[in-house]
């Protein structure tokens, strides 16, 4: 079950259902099925808070993601700052929504096994965000 909260922000414009189907296409092409996937959008002090209590980073960041999969099915908790995914939009030039979209997909790679921390990562990521991205413009 893919679920939608927030803390001290209101709920983006998105459409749930169809959002929940992209997601788990995108899993699916994995080779991964969807379990409890618990997307939080939040402010930046949420998200810095979250940082540091958890992972102890003190900075802010657009997603963090705490990964609770188990063999085949992904689950865990996807904390989004929506203050961080509209400053980015703006700093990358594309819409809140493009980039939003992105972030939304970026948690899930990541519970697929993807990664973007270490040397030529960031590039993978990037190319499986864009094939994700086309997954979902083809079936909006």
């Amino acid at each position: 079950m893919i679920t939608y909260n927030t803390i001290n922000v209101a709920m983006p414009k998105i459409r749930r259902r169809d959002n929940s189907a992209w997601v788990k296409r995108v899993a699916a092409s994995y080779g991964r099925k969807v379990g409890d996937v618990a997307y939080i959008f939040c402010d930046d002090e949420e998200i810095l808070r979250v940082n540091r209590q958890y992972l102890q980073h003190d900075y802010y960041t657009d997603i963090i993601t705490f990964d609770y999969d188990e063999d085949d099915v992904i689950s865990g908790d996807l904390f989004i700052s929506l203050d961080t995914v509209r400053t980015n939009a703006e700093q990358l030039g594309v819409s809140y929504e493009q980039e939003l979209n992105r972030v939304i997909i970026h948690g899930i790679l990541h519970l697929c096994g993807i990664n973007d921390k270490g040397p030529g990562e960031r590039e993978i990521m990037e190319a499986a965000e864009n094939k994700a991205l086309a997954m979902r413009e083809t079936r909006a």
